[in-house]
C-alpha cells in the first residue's frame, strides 16, 4: 500500500507520518504531483493559516492536483478547511471540493475560548471512515475555524455551536480533529482510511 502525505507548510505532517508508521505503514512525504497521482491513498494534513497554506499550495500547483485526485484523500484539520470553497481566515479562496465556507468561532460566553483545544465527543453516522468507533468517541481538536454542518457532514461536534467534525464527498474524506493525536480512536480512523 502506497500512502502519500502531502508535503507543504503544514505543521502536523510529521505527527501524521509517525502515526502511519505506528500502523506499520511507511508513507511517502512528497509535493511531487506525479508521486501523488500514483499513490494508492493521499493524506492532506494541515495546521496553521489558511491563506498562507493556500499560497504555498498554489505555488506548486498542488491545489489543482489535489482537486483532481481520484483515489481516496483524507484531509486533516486545516486540510479539511482547505478542501472547502472559501475560508474566513485571511479571506482565502480554497480548493473547492466541498461547497462550504469556513467560519471563525465567535465566543458567546466568557468560558468560550478560541482556539478550541482539547478532547471532545463527536456524533458519528454510518460511514466506512468511522466504522467501529463506538457510541461516543472522543477525539482531539485544536482550531479557531470550523466548517458549518452541511450535506457532506458525516460526524458532528459541538463547541459554541454544532459543526462538521468529519465530511465525505466522493473520494474525499476529512477530519477537523487530529486523528494522529486522538489515541486509539484516531488510530482506528487512520486504519479505516487505509482499508477503504
Amino acid at each position: 500500500m502506497n500512502i502519500a502525505v502531502v508535503k507543504y507548510n503544514a505543521g502536523n505532517i510529521y505527527s501524521v507520518t509517525n502515526a502511519l508508521r505506528r500502523l506499520g505503514i511507511e508513507p511517502t512525504l512528497t509535493d511531487n504531483p506525479e508521486l501523488l497521482g500514483k499513490a494508492d491513498k493521499i493524506i492532506f494534513p494541515g495546521q496553521g493559516n489558511a491563506k498562507e497554506a493556500m499560497a504555498c499550495l498554489r505555488r506548486n500547483r498542488l491545489d489543482v492536483v489535489l482537486k483532481n485526485l481520484r483515489q481516496p484523500v483524507l484531509g486533516i484539520c486545516v486540510g479539511q478547511q482547505l478542501l472547502c470553497r472559501h475560508s474566513e481566515e485571511g479571506d482565502a479562496e480554497c480548493i473547492g471540493v466541498f461547497d462550504a465556507v469556513v467560519k471563525k468561532f465567535h465566543p458567546l460566553r466568557h468560558e468560550d475560548k478560541v482556539p478550541a483545544m482539547g478532547w471532545q465527543e463527536i456524533t458519528t453516522t454510518e460511514n466506512p471512515l468511522l466504522a467501529n468507533l463506538g457510541a461516543h468517541p472522543y477525539v482531539y481538536f485544536v482550531h479557531s475555524y470550523y466548517v458549518p454542518l452541511c450535506e457532506h457532514t458525516i460526524a458532528t461536534a459541538e463547541y459554541i455551536l454544532p459543526y462538521s467534525a468529519c465530511m465525505h464527498k466522493d473520494n474525499f474524506y476529512t477530519c477537523q480533529f487530529h486523528p494522529e493525536k486522538s489515541g486509539k480512536t484516531g488510530e482506528l480512523i487512520l486504519q479505516n482510511f487505509v482499508e477503504l
